[in-house]
């Protein structure tokens, strides 16, 4: 018997837009409307609430040309120097904000003791690709420093990115291998890893193209939007890169019912290949996004507690090399 996600799943999360009609106007408005339920106390019943072994503050950094909101989350009981965890939303580059991983930053920084950042990058249509990696690559530069006094420790670092986030994450790690602070581990859920021509020729794609969480349209979609023409997608895919070898350690954590699978199994394979310590986790009732969803997905938890186990055991190697 084939599976099927949970009923709440089904209800709550199937997309009803016709994404073939949408234009940037459509999408922006979309976005506002979204941000203003992100803000509801009722959707905390889908997103859980944040652990209370973190405290939330906000802050607002300054870049060349824009400023950009941080959502932070800094452990109760804590003693410095203090691990960094930069965190990026999902939404296709189109849309999202950081409170929709309030449950997962908030439980990483609580049972980590360290400071977790979520990055409200720019968004398409207005910043297209390159606009949202450079947020992050930036960011990351600017917060090594520890600009806002937190006592993180800048050789403790490390990336969790989920969906187009991912691929934001994905990015930073593969760059530090030769430039900027070093990143000790990524960590992925449900990530992109291919926006190239081949980017829907997955098997997953297919065989899990209408469950909810993540539509064939809005995938498309998504993807014209974010990418201008000018850009080379593959340049943005790291699964079509020559070599991965020298990344960070990778956890990989996907549904079983999530069209982005494979992409999230191919940059696992991509990465054993070259010699890098990679894993991936599967929950097999799971769809896109299910991990900022805990209310709605019972296996949020034990993948939550995933993601904690395995920066554990990569920033604690740092703390024992000191």
């Amino acid at each position: 018997m084939s599976l099927k996600p949970h009923l709440g799943v089904r209800l709550l999360m199937k997309d009803k837009v016709d994404w073939e009609a949408v234009g940037p106007k459509e999408v922006v408005a979309m976005r506002a409307k979204s941000e203003k339920l992100m803000a509801s106390p009722l959707l905390r019943l889908v997103t859980g609430r944040p652990d209370p072994g973190a405290r939330v503050e906000e802050r607002f950094l300054d870049l060349p040309g824009r400023r950009l909101r941080l959502r932070v989350f800094r452990p109760v009981r804590a003693e410095g120097p203090l691990p960094l965890v930069l965190s990026f939303h999902g939404g296709g580059f189109i849309a999202g904000a950081s409170e929709q991983n309030d449950w997962v930053n908030s439980g990483m920084s609580a049972a980590l003791g360290a400071v977790v950042v979520g990055v409200d990058y720019r968004l398409a249509p207005e910043h297209p690709i390159p606009a949202p990696v450079e947020d992050g690559i930036e960011t990351l530069d600017a917060l090594a420093s520890d600009p806002f006094g937190w006592g993180v420790d800048p050789e403790s670092i490390a990336v969790f990115g989920e969906s187009a986030g991912g691929t934001i994450a994905e990015m930073m790690a593969l760059r530090s291998r030769e430039e900027g602070p070093k990143i000790r581990a990524q960590v992925l859920a449900n990530p992109a890893t291919d926006w190239s021509v081949s980017f829907m020729d997955y098997p997953s794609v297919e065989r899990n193209a209408h469950q909810p969480g993540l539509s064939v349209p809005k995938f498309r979609r998504s993807a014209d939007l974010a990418f201008p023409p000018d850009v080379d997608r593959a340049a943005y895919s790291p699964v079509t890169f020559t070599s991965l070898a020298g990344a960070p350690p990778a956890l990989v954590v996907v549904g079983g019912l999530d069209m982005a699978l494979d992409h999230g199994q191919r940059y696992v394979d991509r990465l054993r290949e070259d010699g890098v310590d990679a894993r991936i986790a599967v929950y097999p009732r799971a769809t896109h996004g299910f991990i900022s969803t805990p209310g709605l997905v019972p296996a949020a938890k034990p993948a939550r507690a995933e993601v904690v186990s395995f920066l554990a055991e990569r920033l604690r190697e740092r703390a024992h090399s000191r």
